[in-house]
């Protein structure tokens, strides 16, 4: 038998060692960011998705453990323990495998079988199951079973009884059920009709068929919405004689016997009544939890760039959060987030309330020296993209420009305690305003305010285990979060607990312990928090920020612990302190590499991936990884889709990718599809291989269909 760390280590073809450090340094409490950024070396560098995934399976082997210890308990406890059963149960993969193996033993609701039971026919279908070689005829058998007072009337009436208890032995073995989900996965049809004769979204799957091992993860989702809407009846089919032929082959044992026959009726019976719909259960059961989980890595892998997407740090921004009929909201902060004005106006009400909405807007951008419009992505944007234009271009010299921003999620938050407490003096609808402004400013501070799920940059999210996709993006949230680092004198409580050792109360202790004592002065400080103990410092110190700190290293992340190592470098290397607050270390690594990195690495008491990263910190103290992509796309004017023609180029910004393409912003409102043979000239399984939400891609007009606001895109460049 494997332990739990043997298979880890095989599925995810890392070593042994690695996988049990990382086992031990889970067990101990370490967060995983902890994990991936300052143990490297005892588990090679991994990212931390990988380390999530041996967290997530080292759960599911630890419960696939307590499972198989209860089943053999349960099954001991009955006196029908074996050697040979128990060990079946030890080698099981999955607790589907654990859970065949318990069915015969588990506690069943009344059955056709044990009404059967009841009625003293037990032995009659055992003897009959066996199939001896002295096996007698079954109708003269069941004779000696007629018995009225039990509600045994004839023998036809004793022979329906031992069926049904031999039908439901043939259900509960496992072998059989084990080689039907083989077959089932390998020859079986998944297959849909219509169940209305409306035109609905669900037309595609109104004749629809697939294999079973072929069909794609959208098409089970959407097969799955389109039966709860009641609009498609769906099924998965199997050939009845092959499957009826594997399971006789199971039960019927000797073909010359006198009660073969009798057994293989049994058999069918088993099959159609008992097994069938199980498996068909079983079947659609896995097929929507890996259509599921891989809707959810989708959502993970589109949630990642769009929380790191470049900020636009520093400049005044105004964010307009476009409506009809309560008018667009309008709000201007400043370069930290603070905001200096509020109003609402109304340029979807006519030509005299337009220019009235830019004058209004144009005097604001000059009082507030507004330096980027921040134009939120919903209802009317269409309308206030165009009098942003109008708005720019009647503001000659003024160097403003704008950018459509996802304001998926903005009116969650707005109507949020959260929003409430931040701005109790807005009106609900102003609040989305600031949050559009501040998601151009720095996407990632303000959408941790949000339900990751809100977000909308997956597909079929509502259709999706609530506990799973929560586990899954709150995932990715708290890995971009410690990734770039949190200023701890600036961060809100949502943004602070989302770092690594830190949960909302401590996040709302260090707030309230800023707000009673001013500005942290350095990292150490934050012990002097209430509830925030040596554990939790250890895990949250090296992603916490402080430039007003006199430690330089303290708006490094570089980890406290590692500070002493940090200093010895740079004394081995020949620098000093203020060379690297002045940023004069651009020869660090020609002269760490004449000194012999493993020396110094020794000399500083840590392993060489530390020592690297130390030295990626110290060449630039306070650097923001989202600075080293490229920035999102600004505008000073606007398309029409009716300005689109065949072949024309443009630039975009991709909005999200899913199973079938990709969704691509090339402003004008309405989002233009890269189906995915557009993307690229070679062959790929996923959009994803290529694309990533908010990349930055040029992109040729296909095709335009004005009525139903269709844009159709490629990658590929025309000849």
């Amino acid at each position: 038998m494997k332990s739990i760390v043997e298979k880890l280590s095989e599925e995810l073809n890392i070593k042994e060692e690695y996988a049990q450090n990382i086992v031990n340094l889970l067990d101990e409490g370490n967060t995983v960011p902890f994990i991936a950024r300052y143990r490297k070396e005892m588990h090679g560098a991994m990212d931390d998705q990988t380390i999530r995934n041996l967290a997530d399976r080292l759960e599911y082997l630890r419960g696939l453990e307590t499972r198989k210890g209860e089943v053999k308990n349960s099954i001991e406890n009955q006196g029908k323990l074996t050697e040979e059963l128990a060990q079946k149960i030890d080698e099981a993969a999955t607790l589907a495998e654990v859970e065949d193996l318990y069915r015969p033993y588990k506690q069943k609701r009344r059955t056709r079988a044990t009404v059967a039971k009841e009625k003293g026919l037990e032995p009659l279908a055992l003897l009959l199951f066996a199939q001896e070689k002295d096996c007698p005829v079954p109708e003269e058998e069941a004779v000696k079973y007629i018995d009225p007072e039990k509600g045994v009337e004839s023998k036809e009436d004793a022979l329906a009884g031992a069926s049904d208890i031999i039908a439901e032995l043939i259900s509960d073995d496992a072998e059989i059920r084990k080689d039907l989900k083989a077959l089932w996965r390998e020859q079986a049809l998944v297959v849909s009709r219509a169940n209305t004769e409306e035109d609905t979204v669900y037309r595609n799957y109104y004749e629809f068929s697939s294999l079973v091992k072929k069909i794609q993860g959208h098409q089970v989702l959407a097969i799955n919405r389109g039966e709860r809407e009641e609009k498609l009846k769906a099924g998965v089919e199997m050939s009845r004689d092959t499957a009826i032929a594997v399971v006789t082959r199971h039960a019927v044992k000797s073909p010359a016997c006198a009660s073969s026959a009798f057994v293989s009726a049994a058999a069918e019976d088993a099959y159609d009544r008992l097994i069938a719909p199980s498996v068909e259960r079983e079947i659609r059961a896995e097929l929507t939890e890996a259509a599921s989980e891989g809707a959810i890595g989708q959502f993970a892998l589109n949630l990642r760039p769009l929380l790191m997407q470049p900020p636009v740090k520093g400049f005044v921004t105004m964010g307009l959060d476009p409506g009809y009929r309560m008018g667009c909201k309008v709000a201007i902060v400043d370069g930290t987030g603070k905001v200096l004005d509020t109003t609402v106006v109304y340029p979807t009400y006519g030509e005299k309330q337009k220019q009235d909405c830019i004058r209004t807007l144009s005097a604001l951008i000059a009082k507030d020296k507004v330096q980027h419009i921040a134009i939120g992505n919903g209802t009317a944007s269409r309308e206030t993209e165009q009098m942003t234009c109008e708005l720019i271009s009647q503001m000659a010299g003024s160097k403003v420009s704008y950018a459509i921003v996802n304001e998926a999620g903005a009116s969650v938050y707005s109507a949020s305690p959260l929003a409430a407490k931040e701005f109790p003096d807005y009106d609900v609808n102003l609040r989305s305003a600031v949050s559009i402004a501040r998601r151009l400013q720095d996407p990632l501070a303000e959408l941790v305010k949000i339900d990751p799920k809100s977000i909308g940059v997956g597909q079929y999210q509502h259709d999706m285990p609530e506990k799973r996709l929560s586990q899954a993006l709150d995932g990715v949230v708290e890995d971009c979060v410690n990734a770039v680092g949190v200023d701890l004198n600036t961060a809100s409580a949502p943004l602070l607990a989302r770092v690594s050792g830190l949960n909302s109360g401590t996040a709302d202790n260090i707030v309230k312990y800023r707000e009673e004592n001013g500005a942290f002065t350095s990292r150490k400080q934050i012990l002097k928090v209430p509830k925030l103990g040596a554990k939790a410092f250890e895990q949250c110190a090296g992603f916490l920020r402080v430039p007003e700190s006199k430690e330089i290293l303290d708006n490094t992340s570089v980890h406290p612990e590692s500070y002493e190592a940090a200093k010895k470098l740079i004394e081995i290397t020949g620098y000093t302190m203020d060379d690297v607050k002045k940023g004069n270390l651009g020869h660090l690594m020609e002269r760490l590499n004449k000194y012999g990195e493993e020396k110094a690495a020794k000399e500083c008491g840590i392993g060489l991936m530390t020592l690297f990263d130390i030295c990626k910190e110290l060449k630039k103290p306070g650097r923001d990884p989202r600075d080293e992509l490229p920035a999102p796309v600004l505008r000073t004017d606007v398309l029409d889709i009716k300005d689109l023609a065949a072949g024309m180029e443009l630039k975009g910004t991709v909005r999200n990718v899913i199973d079938f393409g990709a969704f691509v912003d090339i402003g004008v409102h309405q989002d233009g599809l890269v189906h995915i043979s557009q993307i690229c000239d070679k062959f790929i399984r996923h959009p994803s291989e290529v694309l990533s939400v908010g990349d930055v891609v040029t992109v040729w007009v296909k095709e335009v269909d004005e009525r139903k606001k269709r844009i159709s895109l490629t990658m590929k460049k025309p000849q």
